[in-house]
């Protein structure tokens, strides 16, 4: 059986969303254009049958790791997931993380960029889009515990 086309390749114009971020604030997508590169990492769920799901752990300690790299770099980076705006503050508390996570309970984004699995969670991927909202680099198959550092350096070459 063949997979289906996913929705979003390099090259595409990334499309534009609103969602509510781990601190209350309203993230708009299209706010950064002409300004910032974006970072948006994709990731099922912060807890995976009530613990706290260790790839999901190890990916963000990864990308916590690159993130001063990131930042230099003139990018801002998000998690999306499809935890609600509690769980993530609850997440990014426990853990200082000291990037925003983003919340899609409707699973709009999430489909729209990652696609669902089989139980309707974000697919873990990654989209690096530049300064003009354009999809430069999609990773499908993250190893996490290297993610960070092939993000920082991704966003070297744009």
């Amino acid at each position: 059986m063949n997979e289906p086309q996913l929705a979003m390749q390099e090259g595409d114009t990334a499309p534009d969303f609103e969602l509510k971020a781990n601190d209350g604030s309203l993230i708009h997508l299209e706010s950064f254009k002409n300004k910032k590169n974006v970072v948006l990492c994709f990731y099922p769920k912060n807890h995976l049958f009530a613990c706290p799901s260790k790839k999901v752990f190890k990916m963000a300690q990864s990308v916590v790791s690159s993130y001063s790299d990131i930042v230099s770099s003139g990018a801002v980076l998000f998690a999306i997931s499809i935890d609600t705006v509690e769980e993530q503050k609850k997440f990014v508390d426990v853990y200082n993380i000291p990037y925003l996570h983003l919340s899609d309970p409707t699973k709009e984004t999430c489909k729209k960029y990652a696609g669902l699995n089989i139980i309707g969670l974000a697919k873990r991927s990654t989209f690096i889009i530049d300064k003009q909202g354009v999809i430069k680099k999609i990773f499908r198959d993250i190893y996490v515990e290297k993610h960070g550092q092939e993000i920082a350096n991704s966003l070297k070459q744009l």
